[in-house]
């Protein structure tokens, strides 16, 4: 991976990033309570949302994407339209920090990482399919598997792990980061699990068998996230 272009989005942190299906527009979130589109590759500002009380820590976009969601510190998720903006479903499983969000590869669901170790699965209806207590530690990152059997919980401590769906029974955990992670990914039609992790490492996850096949070290940069175009060609990372 290769920088090309540096811009201040926000006035604060920047804590989420996607690119819109057509990979004309990155969408980003920040601190500032604010989601903000941006022109790909001028980066040039040309919309903002708001509506969240609080910090928005996650973002997320339906396959077809017509659907946006957010997940924020004011305890909600919200799904909206997109790239119109407005809201369509608030959504909340306990008074609990939402640190992450991810729309199913099939657009049938919408789950959330929380603080206090909640996961939750949502229909874009807003109808609850599940919540699992993933952790005693607080969730930072969700992620389904392209079929949408599997969903990947991360955050606090050092291990990912991995429950079935719809059941919600634990299937498996991936070991080697350290203290924390912060940002899971499946690409390549879900044969890698990209994850990021606070030692300054991004680990690439053999879904096959489910061992690490590689490893990339960003010394000296706090990485926060990442994210990929629909092509995979080009990654975003936040810092």
């Amino acid at each position: 991976m290769k920088e090309s272009t540096i811009f201040e989005a926000h006035s604060n942190y920047v804590l989420g990033l996607l690119f819109a299906r057509d990979s004309r527009t990155l969408v980003s979130a920040g601190m500032d309570n604010f989601v903000k589109l941006w022109s790909v590759p001028d980066w040039n500002p040309i919309g903002r949302f708001e509506g969240h009380a609080n910090s928005v820590n996650s973002i997320s976009l339906s396959p077809d994407g017509r659907t946006l969601a957010t997940g924020s510190t004011d305890t909600t998720v919200k799904l909206r339209a997109f790239p119109e903006g407005q809201v369509l479903h608030t959504l909340q499983d306990r008074k609990k920090t939402v640190a992450a969000v991810q729309i199913s590869p099939d657009g049938r669901w919408v789950a959330a990482g929380s603080y206090g170790g909640r996961a939750a699965v949502w229909t874009l209806s807003g109808e609850e399919v599940i919540a699992i207590q993933a952790s005693k530690k607080n969730l930072s990152s969700v992620a389904f598997s392209p079929d949408g059997r599997t969903l990947a919980t991360a955050g606090l401590g050092d291990d990912i792990l991995l429950w079935s769906l719809p059941s919600g029974e634990g299937v498996g955990a991936l070991s080697g980061h350290q203290v924390a992670v912060g940002s899971l990914t499946f690409i390549d039609e879900g044969r890698s699990l990209v994850s990021v992790g606070h030692e300054q490492t991004i680990k690439f996850w053999d879904t096959g068998n489910w061992q690490e096949a590689r490893t990339l070290r960003a010394d000296g940069l706090a990485l926060r996230g990442l994210t990929f175009s629909p092509d995979e060609r080009t990654a975003a990372i936040s810092m």
